[in-house]
């Protein structure tokens, strides 16, 4: 195909500063979390930033999961591919986030709230796995008028794929349901991850209404049970080949020129993958990473993202998206944070069979988690 020029991707979420450290069952208990979960903070877990600061040694990172798939994305693309969309405060952790987005070459259009401070997610790492809490602050402030300013909708028409995370369906369904209006009016490619449990649970109905417009749903196997129970759908089967199959033939889809494709990922356990109209999934083992060489798993999902909506922005066919999604998604679980190191850029897309895309930054460490909300 043809080699990619200008914005070819953009991505609306919630940008966060993570807080990650070590933690234990103790901690786990005192703030009432989950060893591998994703929750919006209550004032009873306001205290767990500075816990993790002050006793558990926790790294600063630039996060929001979308926003981490965001420079995952542009770490595999060519440069000024990627635009990233959200709310920050007016405050020295947004110019972290921007300086993080920078170095990975991303381009960002944050809007700027000046009552809020920039929203923080803690997260927990108990042996391989993570809890995260996340107080939004002033991700939780996005509004409609800035996506549709001049400059930023002008922006919008130029992309060619759609990528929100679902968090974002606690903030700004209007922004959603624009991005949603206009992939369809331009048949432009419209995506979606689930993000978390609570979202099937909690957000039903704009989950079911942006449903209606998207032609590629990403999702892992606890969200995907998640839908399936609040809805009491597929008679109870917890299986996901079937509840793949549910998701994607959901009646309504706007689009009628693309099938719906749902994929969904299994920690160790393969990839499923659903075409709307077809007969069965297709399922894809994933690479395996020694049990030594695991650091944590907090990146997995949005690594997993990052290199499947590369794969799409680059034409590339169904079964290679996922691979190149399971790449960075194996590569990130080595790192603390996680982050992809230098040299791991040409490993990739040698190991891929992908040409080296021209781009004008260095390979640069890029962190990604997998619910930054």
């Amino acid at each position: 195909m043809p080699s990619l020029s200008g914005l070819q991707l953009l991505c609306l979420e919630n940008p966060l500063l993570d807080i990650s450290g070590q933690g234990d069952e103790a901690m786990l208990e005192k703030y009432g979390l989950k060893p591998n979960d994703a929750i919006l903070a209550e004032e009873k877990h306001m205290g767990i930033y500075e816990d993790l600061l002050n006793n558990r040694d926790a790294k600063l990172l630039a996060g929001g999961a979308a926003q981490n798939t965001a420079r995952g994305a542009q770490y595999m693309l060519p440069a000024d591919s990627v635009l990233y969309i959200g709310c920050v405060g007016n405050d020295d952790t947004a110019t972290t986030l921007r300086d993080a987005c920078a170095k990975a070459g991303l381009r960002v259009e944050y809007r700027v709230d000046e009552t809020q401070p920039t929203g923080r997610c803690g997260v927990v790492i108990t042996g391989h796995n993570r809890s995260l809490c996340t107080h939004l602050a002033a991700a939780n402030e996005y509004k409609l008028e800035h996506l549709k300013q001049p400059s930023i909708w002008k922006q919008v028409e130029e992309a060619k794929v759609y990528y929100v995370g679902g968090f974002h369906l606690t903030v700004c369904v209007p922004a959603v349901m624009a991005l949603a209006e206009e992939a369809v009016k331009e048949n432009k490619v419209m995506m979606l991850n689930i993000s978390a449990p609570f979202i099937a649970e909690f957000f039903i109905d704009p989950l079911e209404k942006t449903m209606e417009y998207v032609d590629y749903l990403i999702g892992n196997e606890t969200e995907a049970r998640a839908w399936a129970k609040t809805k009491k759908a597929v008679g109870g089967s917890e299986k996901i080949a079937d509840i793949a199959l549910w998701l994607a033939n959901l009646p309504g889809k706007k689009n009628e020129k693309r099938e719906r494709v749902v994929v969904i990922t299994q920690g160790v356990d393969p990839t499923v993958v659903a075409v709307q109209g077809e007969k069965g999934v297709k399922e894809f083992p994933v690479r395996k990473v020694e049990e030594k060489e695991i650091c944590d798993t907090t990146g997995a999902g949005d690594a997993f993202a990052a290199g499947f909506v590369s794969g799409i922005v680059e034409g590339k066919t169904l079964e290679q998206c996922v691979d190149m999604g399971q790449w960075l998604a194996s590569l990130s679980i080595m790192e603390l944070g996680p982050q992809l190191r230098n040299g791991y850029k040409t490993r990739i897309l040698m190991d891929l069979q992908i040409p080296v895309p021209k781009a004008n930054v260095s390979p640069v460490s890029v962190g990604i988690s997998i619910l930054g909300l």
